[in-house]
Parts: C-alpha cells; structure tokens; sequence
C-alpha cells in the first residue's frame, strides 16, 4: 500500500496580521491594498523556502455584497471571503476540510480563534511569532543569495591561473 504523503500548510489570518506588525498597520492606513500586497509578497517568500502552501484570508464581512474571491498566486492562495463571514469562520471551515494528518499552522493574535484552532487540530502561530519566523527565513534567503554570488564570482579562469600564463593568455589576445 503506498504512503500518502501529507501536506504542510500555513493559514494566515491577513487583517489580523496587517493590524499587528507595525510596518503594515502604519502603511494600511494610507494604502491598505499595498499593506496586503506587501504581505502577500512576505508570505509567498514564507512559503516557498519552506515548501508549505499558504492561504491568505482577508475578511469581507463588513462588504455589501461581497462574493467569496480566490486568488491563486506562485506557492500561496489568496481568499476574500464573502460578505457576512469572518476570516475566523473560514479558517475553521477550512481547516475542518483537511486531512488530520496534514501539519496546519494558523498565523493569528485573535485568542478566542487560537483556541478554536487548537481544538481543531491545527497549531497556532502568533503575529509576533510568524513575523520572526519570516525575518529570519528573509536573512536566510539573503545569506544563500549572497553564497551564490561569491561561488560566482570565484569560478572566472583568471583567479585559477598563475601570472605567466596569464601574461601569455594577454600577449596572444593582443596579436589577434
């Protein structure tokens, strides 16, 4: 019999994030669709190093005739639920959905929701939490950035040949 091979999800509660890392609440107030952009754009670099699909949630319960809104980008979905339903009450919903065996972390400061999840299953993550998880997943992303760039730039002929052969390498060029 084969082994079914489990997923790793992270499940962000967007609003409630936005609302808890300072850089976004500060920048939400002004634009708040670059505030969602900037997380969505966190969470895909999340996601990707760590090879867990992520779910964004943005609320829409507070929007007039709001339909629920997927949005499917590189390594993570993005979904605006409908009007009248809470990211919270998605989130549940969804994580309901999976399989038991799948790992289920929900990125949420909303207490009454961390109990709801832990009682689900699923871990819980806090806003603080997730934006030091990120931090240092981004340092780690630039460290491997960086290695890559020296591995580069040490792999030119020059730096393995000696000053003769160079000279005789420069003297050649030169004649044609």
């Amino acid at each position: 019999m084969a082994k079914k091979k489990y997923k790793s999800y992270l499940i962000v509660d967007g609003y409630n994030i936005i609302n808890d890392w300072e850089e976004l609440k500060t920048l939400s107030i002004e634009d708040l669709d670059a505030a969602r952009e900037r997380l969505i754009h966190y969470i895909i670099e999340y996601s990707q190093y760590h090879g867990k699909k992520a779910i964004i949630v943005f609320d829409a319960y507070n929007v007039k005739g709001g339909t629920e809104k997927r949005e499917n980008r590189k390594y993570i979905t993005i979904v605006y639920t409908k009007e009248h339903q809470t990211a919270d009450s998605y989130i549940e919903k969804y994580i309901s959905s999976l399989s038991k065996y799948d790992k289920i972390q929900v990125a949420t400061s909303d207490y009454a929701e961390q109990q709801i999840i832990l009682g689900k299953g699923a871990t819980r993550i806090s806003a603080r939490e997730l934006k030091l998880y990120l931090d240092e997943t981004l340092m780690k992303i630039k460290e491997k950035q960086r290695d890559s760039e020296i591995k580069i730039q040490r792999n030119f002929l020059e730096d393995r040949l000696d000053d003769i052969t160079l000279s005789k390498l420069e003297n050649i060029r030169r004649k044609h």
